[in-house]
C-alpha cells in the first residue's frame, strides 16, 4: 500500500511538472499609482505584442467595442490596460515587450498586475492590511474592493496559480511616493518581498525585486524627496534593483510619467531583467515622436483663438499645428488640398508643419482616426457646408486695403432679422448689413444710399463675406480713400449653406439655392428699402457673388433688370452657359444690354479651377461690355475674392 501511494504522488508530481512550463517566465508587477498607470495608451501601445506576452488579469474586464471580455485569472495577450479597466499606460506593459525583443523565441514572458493609486507601503502588508483598510481615504475604498479589500492576497493567489503554468523570475515594484520621508519605508518593502518568497516558495537569490524611481521632472517633481530612499533601497533588500527614471518624461501633475515615460522606464525594467537571466538587452521598436523645430520668427496667426500658442506662421508660409490627442492613433490635417500626418511628441500630443502656403485665408480641418472636426485653437468659419478652422497666411503691405486702418471712420456690420412669407417655410431669416461710418452722422440723417447685394459661394453663409472675406474693411478703406461712393452692403445666406446635392446646374435653371431669388425679390429687399436709408430705384441697387453667389447673382440680375443696373463674379460658378440665347437672349442686343447694365465686372484667380474667361471672351464678342481681372497666384478662395470685390465696387453708382 505504501508503495502505491508512493507511486501515485510521484505520479501527480510528474504531471504538474509537465504542465508547468520552464520556458514561460512570469513576473509579478504591485505598487501605487505609477504602476497602476496614469497615462492613456497610445496607438503604438495597443498593437498586440503577439502570444509571447501575456497577462492574468486580476479583476474581471468586461468586453469593449475592440475587445473581448477578460475573466481574471485567465492567461490572455498582454494589451493596455493592465491594472484595471479604467487604469492607463504602466511599466509592465514596455517591460514586456523588451523581454520579448531580448529573450529567445521559444520564452514566453506571463505578467500579474496588481496596484492601487496612492497606497501606502502597508496596504501590501498582510498583517497591516485589516488596520489600513480602517484608515484607507473614501476614494481608494472602491480601487480596494476590486481586490476584495486585500490586494496582496490577489497578488499571491494569482501568482499561485500562474506557478502550475510556468515559473516566476522576478518582482517588479513601484511605489513610495506615498512613504516619502518615512525611514520605516525600506524595511516594510522587504518585508512585503520576504513574504512574496515565502507564500510562493521563491529563491531570493533566483528572484529579484526591481524598483522603479520616481518622477523627477528635471528635480521639480512632486515626490522628488523619495528618489533617495528609493535610491538606497539595496542597502536593506540585497536582492533588490533600482531602475532609473533619469530623464523619463512626465506629465503635467510633475507626480506621474506620461506615455513616454511610462514606455522608458518600463524598457529600463525589461533591460535590467534580461541582463540578470544572462541575455543581452534589446528594445522594442518604438514609435520615436519626429520632432518638429519651429523657427523663431514663427508668430501666432491672427485666426488663433487668443491664449493658444498654435497654429503659427513662419517667414517661409509654413503653417504649425498642435493638437493634444492622447487616445488617437492617426492624426491629419487637411488644407489646401493636401493631408499632412501630424506627428505623435509622446506626450499625447501631435505637431505637424504645412509646405508654404499660398498667402490668403483658408479652410483646414483636423482629422483623428477617420472623423473631420475643427481644430479646437483655431477660430471657426462657416464654410465647407460647416463650421471650419481656418488660417490666415498673410500678405505684405498690399493686403493693406482688407485689413482694419487707423485714422479713418469705421463703418458697421448690423445683424438683422426678418420674416420671408415667400420663403419655403415661412420663416424669419438672417441677414448682415454694413452700412458706411458717415451713415450715422446726424448731418447724414436724410441721406439716403444704394444697396450692394453681395453673395457668398456654396456652404458658407451669411457671414462669410463679413469675417472671411474681410468686407467691411474693404469698404471703409475704399471709402475713406474716395475710390468707393458710401453705400450699404447686404449679406445673406442665399440658400445655399447646404451641399449641393444634384441636379440641373445650368445657369437660368438650377433649383440649387433658386428658393432665395423670390425671398430677396419680394421680402429681403422691401425689408432693407423699407428699414434702412436706401435708394430705391434699379440705378442704385447692384449684386456681385462669389462662386455659386455668382451663379445666382446672374440667375437674379439678368432676369430681373428693371430691379439692377450692377453686376459682379467673382470666381462665378455660372455652368452651360450659350451666351446667345441665355436669359430669353438677354445679351443678343448689346447695345440695349450695356445701357441697362452699367457696370459689369467678372475674375477668377489663375489657379482657380472655376475661370471666367471663357464667358467673357464670348461675350465682348457679343458687344458687351464686361470688365475682367485674373488673380495672380490665388485658387478658388477668398483672396480672389477680396481681390474682385476690391476692384468691382469703385466702378459702382458713378454713372
Amino acid at each position: 500500500m505504501k508503495k502505491l501511494l508512493t507511486a501515485i504522488l510521484l505520479l501527480c508530481a510528474m504531471t504538474t511538472a509537465q504542465a508547468q512550463d520552464p520556458n514561460f517566465y512570469i513576473f509579478l508587477c504591485f505598487g501605487q499609482s505609477n504602476m497602476e498607470g496614469a497615462a492613456k495608451p497610445e496607438a503604438q501601445d495597443l498593437k498586440s505584442p503577439g502570444p509571447r506576452f501575456l497577462w492574468m488579469p486580476a479583476v474581471d474586464y468586461p468586453a469593449t467595442e475592440t475587445l473581448p471580455a477578460r475573466k481574471m485569472g485567465e492567461w490572455t495577450e498582454a494589451i493596455p490596460p493592465l491594472c484595471r479597466p479604467n487604469t492607463g499606460l504602466t511599466p509592465a506593459d514596455w517591460f514586456g515587450r523588451t523581454l520579448v525583443a531580448s529573450l529567445p523565441e521559444n520564452i514566453k514572458i506571463g505578467v500579474i498586475h496588481v496596484a492601487i493609486g496612492g497606497i501606502d507601503i502597508k496596504g501590501f502588508l498582510p498583517d497591516s492590511i485589516p488596520a489600513y483598510l480602517k484608515k484607507a481615504p473614501n476614494w481608494m475604498k472602491g480601487m480596494l474592493e476590486a481586490y476584495n479589500n486585500n490586494p496582496y492576497e490577489r497578488l499571491v493567489t494569482l501568482a499561485k496559480k500562474a506557478q502550475k503554468d510556468g515559473v516566476i523570475k522576478g518582482i517588479l515594484m513601484h511605489q513610495g511616493e506615498t512613504n516619502t520621508g518615512d525611514p520605516k519605508w525600506a524595511g516594510m518593502v522587504k518585508q512585503v518581498y520576504d513574504h512574496l518568497c515565502g507564500d510562493l516558495k521563491l529563491k531570493p537569490e533566483e528572484v529579484n525585486l526591481y524598483a522603479g524611481n520616481i518622477v523627477q521632472a528635471g528635480g521639480k517633481g512632486v515626490c522628488i524627496g523619495c528618489k533617495k530612499q528609493i535610491d538606497e533601497l539595496p542597502q536593506t533588500l540585497h536582492t533588490s534593483q533600482v531602475i532609473s527614471s533619469d530623464d523619463c518624461s512626465n506629465g503635467p501633475d510633475r507626480l506621474h510619467f506620461d506615455a513616454a515615460g511610462y514606455r522608458e522606464l518600463g524598457c529600463r525594467y525589461g533591460e535590467a531583467v534580461a541582463r540578470f537571466l544572462g541575455y543581452e538587452p534589446k528594445r522594442p521598436h518604438i514609435d520615436m515622436p519626429k520632432k518638429i523645430e519651429v523657427p523663431a520668427d514663427a508668430f501666432i496667426a491672427e485666426t488663433t483663438i487668443p491664449g493658444n500658442d498654435f497654429p503659427k506662421v513662419d517667414k517661409e508660409r509654413r503653417a504649425y499645428f498642435r493638437i493634444q490627442a492622447p487616445q488617437a492613433r492617426k492624426v491629419i490635417v487637411d488644407i489646401c488640398n493636401k493631408k499632412y500626418d501630424m506627428q505623435p511628441d509622446g506626450k499625447g500630443g501631435f505637431m505637424a508643419v504645412t509646405d508654404p502656403l499660398p498667402v490668403g485665408f483658408h479652410y483646414y480641418f483636423m482629422n483623428i482616426d477617420g472623423v473631420n472636426f475643427v481644430d479646437p485653437a483655431s477660430e471657426t468659419f462657416f464654410g465647407c457646408n460647416r463650421e471650419s478652422g481656418g488660417i490666415e497666411i498673410p500678405e505684405g503691405p498690399e493686403g493693406d486695403y482688407y485689413r482694419p486702418q487707423q485714422g479713418i471712420a469705421h463703418g458697421q456690420v448690423r445683424s438683422i432679422y426678418y420674416h420671408s412669407p415667400n420663403s419655403k417655410f415661412g420663416e424669419w431669416r438672417h441677414a448682415l448689413v454694413y452700412t458706411p461710418a458717415e451713415y450715422e452722422l446726424s448731418k447724414n440723417a436724410k441721406k439716403r444710399y444704394p444697396v450692394l447685394y453681395l453673395q457668398h459661394g456654396m456652404g458658407e453663409g451669411e457671414t462669410s463675406w463679413a469675417i472671411q472675406g474681410k468686407m467691411q474693411h474693404i469698404m471703409d478703406n475704399a471709402i475713406a480713400s474716395g475710390e468707393a461712393v458710401p453705400m450699404l452692403v447686404v449679406m445673406e445666406s442665399g440658400d445655399i449653406k447646404g451641399p449641393f446635392r444634384g441636379g440641373n446646374n445650368q445657369a437660368g435653371r438650377s433649383e440649387y439655392g433658386a428658393s432665395f431669388y423670390p425671398v430677396l425679390l419680394n421680402d429681403l429687399i422691401p425689408y432693407i428699402d423699407a428699414n434702412f436709408r436706401t435708394k430705391t430705384d434699379r440705378d442704385n441697387r447692384a449684386m456681385a457673388g462669389l462662386s455659386w453667389g455668382g451663379h445666382q447673382t446672374f440667375d437674379v440680375v439678368l432676369q430681373n433688370l428693371d430691379k439692377f443696373a450692377w453686376l459682379g463674379t467673382f470666381s462665378g460658378a455660372i455652368f452651360g452657359l450659350d451666351v446667345k440665347t441665355a436669359y430669353n437672349g438677354v445679351f443678343a442686343n448689346a447695345d440695349e444690354f450695356n445701357k441697362k447694365i452699367h457696370y459689369m465686372y467678372m475674375n477668377w484667380g489663375s489657379e482657380d479651377f472655376i475661370k471666367s474667361g471663357d464667358i467673357v471672351k464670348q461675350l465682348r464678342e457679343l458687344g458687351i461690355k464686361v470688365d475682367s481681372s485674373e488673380s495672380a497666384g490665388t485658387a478658388h478662395e477668398f483672396l480672389t475674392w477680396r481681390r474682385g470685390l476690391h476692384e468691382f465696387i469703385p466702378h459702382l453708382f458713378k454713372k
